[in-house]
């Protein structure tokens, strides 16, 4: 009997959520007390800044130029290298619940299994998991949808609609400040929520395996990815009202705009409505006309979802050990990207390679048996080390097609490693015809991104930003004559690093 692996994922939650990472408003002990008892990673980074190139990359260990998945609605292809098939020839035993996201959403035709699978009564197997059991935002889709229909069905009206009826991104606000996709009405009981049901539905796979079996679950929260409705009963936990707002919002619209201007321009022009570049934004939706309040709110229905996420996983946690795999069991913690919450003035995600969306919260707490003395990694560690990783720990070779290595244990370890730096992409195409390409290094405290020839840049624009000395990323460097030697060093170490790229290329069949 070996290790047991619980890889738990939230969706969009920004790496200062949690208390263990200075957040100081969402409770999250359990969270918390991973951090102490394990690893916690400072400078964890995602290698795309949407979920379904990120989750691709965490799947298949592999960077997003190699996987293909280069955009949302890039289905990745079915024969992908994967994690769990790795695991599963091993003889673990394996599941996914929850939000996967390797093919799209927005599949009209049913393409794709994923989508097919609650109505045909399956659970897999597929992409090396023997079980899977899927959620996502929407209650109307996957198994989530077939459960409440069955169990609840009065609940369906409850979530706020992401799509309208042309299947658009809907941009109605709501709650008590007219905010883009906050709404304060869904009425469903907590216990039939997505969050509680991603945990009862981890509860009982476990509770099918025998005592002896190695598993590994990809335990995945579709929350706090917008919209945001967390159920009515549980609003009382934070009140916008009584919230700062985030260090990272500039204020007044002048000093947006002064800050924005001196990014490339596709920063300005969805600030102020004229260009949509902006993944999953309603195109009604103009970031210039939110208000501070707006952000408030939008902030405390996303600590509220943030609470429910860490009190589902202390339940798991706790059956865990009911079940005597406590001493056994490594536990990982992560998400896919994170959200603007009002940095910048902003909302949502998309080319903008800054902290808000490229930093991860990441937590390892080692099976309690093997004596792992907790610690910081201050290294940089991404995404692309999270499959290398799963598989150490389950005593397995690292197949040559990874391309990220097993997360340092420590500081001596990741000196060893020398673990230096750490890469994210960025390809979009709009539907307007705009094209955006970025690649960013991270290294020593400083953040360069080098746009490439697409239809807004010739491909001698970029950003850097001193994260030292300004953390907020408000100041681009890029054009500063004192830090021309060291882009210079940043941009060669970067084109050093760029990862070898899939052939041909896959495309978009779809834009979620």
């Amino acid at each position: 009997m070996g290790r047991k692996i619980l890889f738990i994922t939230a969706d969009q939650m920004r790496w200062d959520a949690l208390g263990c990472y200075g957040g100081r408003v969402a409770r999250t002990p359990v969270l918390d007390e991973l951090a102490g008892a394990g690893i916690r990673y400072d400078r964890a980074h995602n290698q795309n800044v949407v979920c379904m190139p990120a989750r691709a990359t965490m799947v298949t260990g592999q960077y997003v130029s190699t996987h293909g998945v280069w955009m949302n609605g890039v289905p990745l292809p079915v024969d992908a290298p994967s994690v769990a098939s790795e695991l599963a020839s091993a003889g673990y035993r394996t599941a996914l619940i929850g939000k996967s996201h390797f093919e799209p959403h927005l599949d009209l035709e049913q393409r794709f299994y994923e989508n097919r699978m609650a109505q045909l009564g399956e659970y897999g197997p597929h992409r090396g998991f023997e079980h899977m059991e899927l959620a996502t935002h929407s209650p109307l889709i996957l198994h989530y949808g077939r459960y409440l229909r069955e169990q609840d069905p009065a609940a369906l009206t409850g979530f706020y609609r992401n799509l309208n009826d042309r299947f658009e991104v809907n941009g109605a606000g709501g709650g008590e400040t007219g905010a883009c996709q906050a709404h304060r009405g869904n009425h469903i009981d907590r216990e039939h929520y997505h969050t509680d049901w991603v945990a009862e539905r981890t509860i009982a796979w476990l509770d099918g395996l025998d005592a002896d079996a190695d598993w590994f679950v990809w335990m995945s929260f579709p929350d706090p990815h917008h919209p945001w409705d967390p159920p009515a009963s549980e609003l009382h936990r934070v009140d916008w009202r009584e919230l700062d707002l985030p260090a990272g919002y500039p204020g007044s619209a002048e000093a947006i705009e002064r800050i924005l201007a001196d990014k490339p321009r596709h920063w300005l022009e969805w600030w102020r409505g004229e260009r949509l570049t902006n993944f999953e934004a309603p195109p009604e939706f103009v970031p210039a006309s939110m208000t501070p309040d707006q952000v408030r709110e939008v902030n405390a229905l996303t600590h509220i979802e943030n609470e429910l996420i860490d009190e589902a996983i202390g339940r798991v946690l706790d059956h865990v050990a009911t079940r005597g795999w406590g001493e056994d069991t490594d536990v990982v913690f992560s998400t896919d990207h994170g959200e603007f919450q009002g940095d910048f003035g902003l909302l949502f995600k998309g080319p903008f390679h800054v902290e808000s969306l490229m930093r991860l919260p990441l937590i390892w707490r080692p099976a309690p048996a093997v004596g792992q003395k907790p610690g910081v990694v201050t290294a940089p560690v991404g995404q692309v080390d999270f499959a290398p990783t799963f598989l150490a720990i389950a005593g397995l070779p690292v197949p040559d097609y990874m391309q990220g290595r097993p997360l340092p244990r420590d500081e001596s370890e990741a000196s060893r490693q020398e673990r230096e730096r750490v890469f994210t992409e960025w390809d979009c195409r709009h539907v307007d015809g705009t094209t955006v390409s970025l690649r960013t290094l991270y290294r020593d405290g400083f953040i360069v991104t080098a746009t490439r020839p697409c239809s807004l840049y010739q491909g001698d624009e970029g950003e850097l930003y001193d994260l030292r000395n300004d953390p907020q990323q408000w100041r681009n460097l890029w054009d500063d004559p004192g830090y021309r030697a060291l882009k210079s060093d940043l941009l060669a170490d970067l084109e050093d690093h760029l990862p070898p790229e899939r052939e041909p290329r896959l495309q978009p069949v779809t834009s979620v």
